[in-house]
């Protein structure tokens, strides 16, 4: 039983939001209100145009152990394609997306992660994906973000033996695209957020987009070219050219 203390929490500050994860006496795992929560904090950040950068943290020792699989039992909850349809929409974010993952984090959060753009993670940090062990099929998205991010033998790996590996293991095979000292985490995730909450909206975003869709084999030529008139014709191209010659940061506008 969730409580409003415990659902996800949304925390919107400028260019940045963030989601905390409050659930760490459940190893922070998403049962289907959670999910519908997340889903109208996405909402929420993919409306407000100020939102560059949306990012993922989580209470106590673990980042997220996935779908509370519990609820597979209950009448009238949904399948866990509800789980990775809400994974689907996270990698859909207009914002450039980022998890701090502090701790160990295991099946469907794993996906979370993969989901997200940026992956920071500790030495503390663990994962494996039970999903075969427990008899469940996983869904067709998280797959598909398993083979695009990491490879088909490490998915192959992952999925079928439901190996656990640790912090250097993921940031060897891409399922972490940093390691931080624990006591580091924070200070590389809002420096990390000021940096990419500095860079152009239009093209940061409009790239984000368009290199997750390129993973997947999607390329919209015609989308692209448009997206690149439009920065060519932006105030952002001529502040960002000024900056650079007079040798200062930029002062973007998103125009």
């Amino acid at each position: 039983m969730n409580t409003a203390a415990d659902v996800p929490q949304l925390a919107v500050e400028g260019a940045v939001a963030t989601i905390r994860l409050a659930k760490p006496a459940f190893a922070n795992r998403l049962s289907p209100q959670d999910l519908d929560v997340l889903r109208a904090h996405l909402d929420t950040v993919n409306r407000d145009e100020r939102v560059l950068v949306l990012r993922f943290v989580a209470d106590g020792k673990y980042f997220c152990s996935g779908y509370d699989i519990s609820s597979l039992g209950a009448g009238g909850a949904p399948s866990s394609t509800y789980f990775g349809q809400t994974m689907d929409l996270i990698e859909q974010a207009r914002p450039v997306t980022l998890a701090a993952v502090q701790g160990g984090v295991y099946g469907g959060g794993t996906d979370l992660c993969l989901a997200c753009d940026f992956r920071l993670g500790t030495p503390q940090a663990d994962m494996f994906m039970p999903a075969i062990r427990l008899g469940l099929h996983f869904y067709a998205g998280g797959m598909s973000r398993y083979v695009t991010r990491l490879g088909l033998n490490q998915a192959k790996r992952l999925f079928l033996t439901a190996e656990k590996i640790h912090a250097d293991e993921m940031l060897r095979i891409g399922m972490l695209t940093e390691l931080v000292p624990a006591g580091q985490l924070q200070v590389r995730l809002d420096t990390l957020t000021s940096q990419l909450a500095g860079m152009a909206p239009l093209a940061l975003l409009g790239v984000k987009k368009h290199l997750n869709l390129i993973a997947r084999g999607q390329v919209d030529v015609h989308e692209i070219d448009q997206a690149v008139l439009r920065s060519e014709r932006s105030q952002d191209i001529a502040e960002g050219a000024l900056a650079w010659k007079e040798k200062r940061q930029p002062r973007f506008t998103g125009r």
